[in-house]
């Protein structure tokens, strides 16, 4: 199931907002200071291409700087992306089948706001190494 729940996102919405975290990646990546922002992007943006069957969790090691660097980010790039995910979501939850897809996109936002200190993995080992 989830196999086709990702290939309807894929065309219905995901290839767009993969291409957002890639052009928000490529943008943050212009500076040093930004090479790590844009790696946070581009790994949400292939989170963002396929999340059925993968979760976000946060990692229990993240301390103080993951909260600094959500802060930066929350500012440069972040509330960009969850507006994306706002939007595309609502209009993916006005048709019956579009309503999981929109979900997903709901799933996304916490994501694209705070991306550090968080890990995305498989939805069967979310809580393996716990």
């Amino acid at each position: 199931m989830k196999t086709i729940l990702n290939i309807i996102w894929l065309v219905v919405s995901g290839f767009w907002l993969f291409l957002g975290y890639m052009l928000a990646g490529v943008l943050l990546c212009i500076t040093i200071i930004g090479i790590p922002f844009g790696f946070a992007a581009f790994r949400i943006g292939v989170y963002a291409l396929w999340p059925f069957g993968y979760t976000a969790r946060e990692r229990p090691d993240a301390g103080s700087p993951s909260f600094a660097a959500n802060v930066l980010w929350l500012v440069l790039a972040g509330w960009w992306l969850a507006l994306g995910h706002i939007f595309t979501g609502i209009a993916l939850c006005v048709t019956i089948i579009g309503i999981p897809l929109g979900f997903a996109n709901f799933k996304l936002i916490p994501v694209s706001l705070m991306p550090f200190g968080r890990e995305i993995v498989r939805t069967d080992e979310a809580f393996a190494g716990w």
